[in-house]
């Protein structure tokens, strides 16, 4: 995974600087374990929480950039937003960020070449890397430990992330109404597994380090198959597109307003 290793080490400078303004501790730490393996994860419960209610579930897959173990890192990109008094008041939900283990990854890809002339080798029905089994035993978790409202489930990543949102909803198709994936992709032909859904995928045009093709290859396959999906593409911004993502003004009431 020379792609991902290459990438954590670029965006390290941008980590630091971004979680040093957050104040992220409503996030509980938790930790799923299965067979000896660990996945960290933070869980935000809604302020009212109330354990005979039915919630809403969001997980939120966090980049290359963000992989270990010190259950923190992967709350850089996106915790701020669900964070926000009007969200949490308006919106009331489970959200979950999962952290991906150093040197593992969501989904399976191989990389041709080298930088910037390399290519993603996206696989049809690859096995599954041990922390998206660990991630699969996480929702089970969930499931049995909270109230959800197994109609409104979501999930949404960016990059390794956004890759981790199409294989997660390849290998569970029926379980969530809405998916987000930002700067991800994936093999087209998988886009027959994506139907349930409802999509928003988003990109940077200018992005060098996923090109916008693999999102853009996406969404013209599943378009084919009728899936509803939007596309928002944002003319010359690079790989932090999940920054406009995460402005868009519609992109919460859009996900929440899904239901199966």
């Amino acid at each position: 995974m020379k792609f991902f290793k290459a990438l954590s080490t670029g965006l390290l400078v941008l980590f630091c600087g971004n979680v040093m303004a957050q104040d992220t501790s409503e996030y509980q730490k938790k930790a799923f374990v299965k067979d000896g393996d660990t996945l960290p994860y933070r869980i935000l419960l809604p302020e009212d929480f109330d354990a005979t209610k039915k919630y809403p579930l969001l997980l939120f897959l966090h980049g290359s950039g963000e992989r270990g173990n010190d259950n923190e890192a992967q709350l850089v990109h996106g915790s701020s937003l669900f964070l926000k008094e009007e969200i949490r008041d308006n919106y009331k939900a489970i959200v979950v960020f999962p952290q991906c283990a150093a040197g593992s990854s969501w989904a399976k890809l191989d990389v041709e070449g080298e930088f910037p002339n390399r290519d993603f080798i996206f696989y049809e029905d690859a096995e599954p890397t041990k922390d998206m089994l660990l991630l699969e035993g996480l929702l089970k978790h969930l499931k049995k430990a909270y109230k959800l409202d197994k109609n409104r489930m979501y999930v949404g990543g960016l990059s390794m992330g956004g890759m981790g949102t199409f294989e997660l909803v390849r290998r569970n198709p029926k379980v969530f109404a809405a998916a987000f994936p930002i700067c991800g992709g994936a093999n087209p032909k998988i886009s027959k597994e994506l139907r349930k859904p409802h999509w928003w995928v988003f990109h940077g045009d200018a992005d060098e380090v996923v090109l916008e093709k693999y999102s853009e290859n996406m969404v013209t396959a599943m378009k084919q198959q009728g899936i509803n999906v939007k596309y928002s593409v944002y003319k010359g911004v690079g790989h932090n597109s999940w920054d406009n993502a995460f402005a868009e003004p519609d992109l919460v009431s859009w996900l929440f307003s899904k239901s199966k």
